[in-house]
């Protein structure tokens, strides 16, 4: 993920909490449009592409055609490039953090 927009454009997907349990449908494997309309039968057809636009937009979902079925696969590069910027260095810093408390209470 190389510009600020993309990065941004993920997190707006992450956003919504729909958006987020169709990422989680999609982690098992492909799924049709249609499978994904019957997943989510709160929502009609047209919400339900209208939020897989904004996961494709951010580069999280991928969808291929075949014949008349829309495949929607999911794309994890993007959430991985949200850890690498975001979360793994808060982490180490976090763990750094309680090893010095360890420490502390070891040598106390």
């Amino acid at each position: 993920m190389s510009t600020e927009s993309e990065m941004d454009a993920v997190f707006k997907a992450l956003g919504a909490p729909v958006r987020r349990r169709m990422l989680d449908a999609l982690k098992a494997g492909p799924r049709t449009t249609g499978d994904l309309c019957e997943a989510f039968d709160g929502l009609d057809r047209c919400t339900v592409m209208q939020h897989l636009k904004v996961l494709e937009g951010a580069g999280l979902v991928v969808a291929r055609r075949e014949g008349r079925e829309r495949w929607n696969h999911l794309n994890a590069l993007p959430i991985k490039a949200v850890h690498d910027r975001w979360i793994e260095p808060y982490a180490r810093q976090a763990v750094g953090l309680i090893d010095a408390v360890r420490v502390a209470v070891e040598d106390a």
